[in-house]
């Protein structure tokens, strides 16, 4: 079928007597293989996540521990492997239910594309679309394969998330349309020509709606230190065996120690020195509770109709420090409300001719993807004029904040635009009459006579102004309380809007927004990127925002600094969305949208925000707790290695008194910790930030050990199981206060955790059943009180470093604010 054109050059809508594919053309199709085959997926597979559980460097690194103790025994010293067994099998089971909840709401988020098949338009998934199947396309749907137009009406597509070029392009029959591609403006059906993984994004990446990933700064940071420890188990163990073996440190273990059937001798007892130290060096559960704090902020995410769409975004809501937010959908409900008509004396012929009624009455008929506003004036105008009909049509785009249609009458021609006052006549008194309206909250639309048809190249020409549109918008009642609880968090919003700047202005002090007195015309902003990017931090409310401007202030802020979310509901947000460091759109907006946001809110309240932030803080603030005591077991446990090693004497610990230790100090609280509440907001310097506690606390542990043990041991040939105990007690005691440096602030639970695990710690220490299986022996009181005495001028020192890393940060971070207001006060007087 070609394109063809009527006697006044209009583009006719080419299909209306094509009916698409039939049943059987599209049953044949499937039959083929000739599908839109690309499986959508918003988590991994059931196969990946327990291979991604199972197969990690860390289980690696158990596995080659374990298979030692296996070898030489006895079995009470491998229960550390039991340790990773259950923590594979936790992250697994978490990670299966974040699973079936992202499967669930990826369902109800997905794109349904309507297909023409045997004449009639019909939803499906974009997996149902076959070869040569009629797609239909309107304002803010997302292209799901390639294509040819076969019919137009002010059909233009954005192309910029595939070509970087962010102009739209006008598409007309013939033309080729992209998947991954979105409609901004008009309407159009296109015939399918290349499904599946034959598709232009299907071949950019297997998920054709993403476009970027998020960054993880926690998962980077953890991948770093264990790469370090990952190489640090080569010296160290081999510095133990040797000094061990050759230095002298021969020791050899008694039958009270260790039960029957476990290989002795002095390469035996080595090696099991080895594994108690190298099985202490490694963080066995932290990438696990990173895996399992995700996994459950999904699944509580979910539960509030939250749709997670990179698992690493929830890390990334932790730092957000400014909101950058749409009015409309977003601060404002979706609908609108006709107000009224206010002439302005613009000449609208004869009586019941060209009233300004009759002419939006027939825009509204004319136009195939109405936004909000004009379904508003359509419900309210009801049916065109007879006899009016449409022989041009410019449909409305944010790029250009007016849409038209040149009208065919019992009169004659007359073309009609409909749009932004400050836009088709500024600097006028309309428009200074439209911005005096809405500055009391209204949208108001200027609808004028132009001099020539709306599709003319220059349109739309010359004006004459008839009528001011008022249409009234409702605040979401739960907006205000929202932005005062980002107000609270520290965390600065921003409205970021197309419509008018005193519109704007209106509906931000309605919400009790600072500084929404003073709203900026984001045309008046300079261009200048560095003084740009001034203007944009320092205002709050923005109206007359095109979509590339609207990116240009997340590239702004971002540049200076801030993590910045965007929240937005239509393809004029989409530029926005895709540059900002978290995306955030709503569930009811464009499919475009959508597809390039990380979160998506499926129930369209702004007001679950919050509960996404908090969700956030509480996942990456928890996480670098638990950090802080993983990292200090790995450096205390390097520490003791490597002062053993140099001194040629045995290593204090079996490795089921490292099993004990990291279980009661370390193993359980940290899960605990890891799914409690935290609304503290994240600062970026993860890695930095945990090292500057665990570092000297891991020093200061590991060095009360070897005082005890060498202490205790007083130049015997080799530990008797007193002296061992004595040490894990001083370990025990040391770590057990590093926890409590850690819970802070105290709540009744931590209390209860904390004393669970010294009760934990005494029943294992204390009945007899525990002393055998873990070879403890308490029963020498001197060594237990210089265990206790040394433990407690360590506890004394990890306090005072922690105070006085506190000091530091807290000068550090005044000097700087101070730095920063002076700063601003001179711009300022500048």
């Amino acid at each position: 079928m070609t394109a063809h054109g009527d006697r006044r050059g209009r583009t006719a809508p080419l299909l209306d007597d094509v009916r698409g594919l039939s049943a059987a053309e599209v049953a044949e199709r499937v039959a083929a293989g000739r599908t839109n085959d690309i499986p959508v997926r918003a988590s991994r597979s059931v196969g990946q996540i327990i291979r991604g559980n199972l197969l990690t460097r860390i289980n690696a690194m158990i596995a080659v521990l374990f298979a030692i103790i296996a070898v030489i025994g006895p079995v009470q010293d491998g229960l550390f492997a039991l340790v990773i067994v259950f923590n594979t099998l936790i992250g697994i089971v978490q990670e299966l239910r974040a699973k079936r909840t992202l499967d669930r709401l990826a369902i109800v988020n997905a794109a349904r594309p309507r297909v023409l098949r045997d004449g009639a338009a019909a939803e499906v998934t974009p997996q149902e679309i076959v070869l040569d199947d009629v797609i239909e396309l309107v304002q803010g749907e997302q292209v799901v394969v390639d294509g040819d137009v076969v019919s137009a009406t002010a059909l233009e597509i954005d192309e910029s998330l595939l070509t970087g070029e962010s102009d739209p392009v006008v598409k007309r029959p013939g033309d080729r349309v992209m998947s991954g591609s979105f409609v901004v403006a008009g309407s159009g059906r296109f015939r399918a020509t290349k499904v599946g993984r034959a598709a232009y994004a299907a071949r950019l990446a297997e998920e054709a709606s993403r476009f970027s990933l998020v960054h993880s700064e926690l998962r980077s940071g953890v991948n770093r230190i264990l790469k370090f420890i990952t190489w640090a188990l080569f010296p160290v163990g081999g510095l133990l065996i040797f000094s061990q073996l050759v230095l002298g440190g021969h020791v050899t273990i008694d039958g009270t120690a260790a039960p029957g059937g476990q290989v002795s001798g002095p390469f035996a007892d080595a090696l099991r020195g080895m594994v108690a130290a190298l099985v202490s060096m490694v963080p066995e559960g932290l990438v696990l509770l990173i895996s399992i704090a995700f996994a459950v902020g999904v699944v509580r995410l979910g539960r509030r109709n939250c749709l997670v769409q990179e698992l690493p975004a929830i890390e990334g809501l932790a730092r957000v420090d400014i909101v950058c937010t749409d009015k409309t959908g977003t601060l404002t409900e979706n609908g609108m409300r006709f107000t009224g008509i206010r002439d302005l004396g613009g000449g609208t012929g004869p009586a019941g001719g060209d009233a300004p009624a009759a002419v939006l009455a027939a825009l509204a008929a004319a136009d195939t993807s109405p936004n909000a506003s004009m379904a508003a004036i359509a419900e309210a105008a009801g049916p065109a004029p007879e006899g009016w009909e449409p022989v041009a049509v410019a449909a409305f785009s944010s790029a250009r904040k007016w849409s038209g249609a040149s009208l065919a009458t019992p009169a004659g021609e007359r073309h009609w635009v409909l749009g932004a006052a400050d836009v088709l006549a500024p600097g006028t008194p309309e428009a200074a009459e439209a911005e005096r309206i809405g500055a009391q909250g209204h949208r108001v639309l200027l609808l004028a006579r132009a001099d020539g048809r709306v599709d003319a190249p220059g349109a739309p020409g010359a004006l004459a102004p008839v009528s001011l549109v008022v249409l009234d918008q409702r605040v979401r009642t739960d907006a205000a309380p929202t932005l005062d609880y980002f107000a609270d968090q520290g965390v600065e919003v921003k409205i970021v809007s197309g419509d008018n700047a005193a519109a704007v202005g209106a509906v931000g002090r309605e919400v009790r927004l600072p500084g929404a007195d003073s709203p900026t015309d984001a045309r008046a902003l300079p261009e200048d990127p560095g003084a740009f990017a001034d203007e944009v931090e320092k205002a709050t409310v923005f109206g007359r925002v095109s979509p590339e401007r609207k990116r240009d202030m997340v590239t702004g802020l971002r540049g200076r600094g801030h993590t910045v979310a965007m929240t937005g509901d239509g393809v004029n947000d989409v530029l926005a969305l895709k540059e900002s460091d978290i995306g955030v759109a709503m569930g009811s907006g464009s499919a475009a949208s959508r597809s390039v946001a990380q979160i998506v809110l499926l129930d369209d309240r702004f007001a679950s925000l919050p509960a996404v932030v908090a969700e956030g803080r509480r996942v990456i603030g928890n996480i670098e707790r638990v950090a802080n005591l993983f990292l200090t077991k790995t450096v205390y446990s390097m520490t003791m290695a490597t002062i053993v090693g140099v001194l040629a004497v045995a290593y204090p610990f079996f490795p089921r008194h490292a099993t004990l230790i990291n279980a009661v100090t370390f193993g359980i609280p940290s899960f605990f910790l890891a799914l409690a509440p935290n609304n503290e907001r994240a600062r970026p310097g993860f890695v930095g930030r945990t090292l500057r506690l665990a570092v000297p606390a891991g020093l200061i542990s590991g060095l009360a050990a070897v005082t005890t043990y060498l202490l205790v041991l007083d130049g015997a040939p080799a530990p008797a199981l007193t002296d061992r105990t004595a040490v894990v007690v001083t370990l025990c005691a040391t770590t057990l206060w590093v926890l409590l440096l850690v819970a802070k602030p105290y709540v009744w639970w931590k209390v209860v955790m904390v004393g669970g695990m010294v009760g934990l710690l005494l029943t294992a220490m204390l009945t007899p059943v525990g002393q055998a299986f873990f070879a403890l022996d308490i029963s020498d009181p001197a060594k237990l009180t210089t265990a206790l005495v040394v433990a407690g001028v360590a506890a004394t020192l990890i306090t005072i470093v922690r105070i006085c890393d506190d000091l530091i940060v807290r000068r550090i971070r005044e000097r700087r604010e101070r730095e920063e207001s002076t700063a601003a006060e001179h711009g300022a007087g500048v």
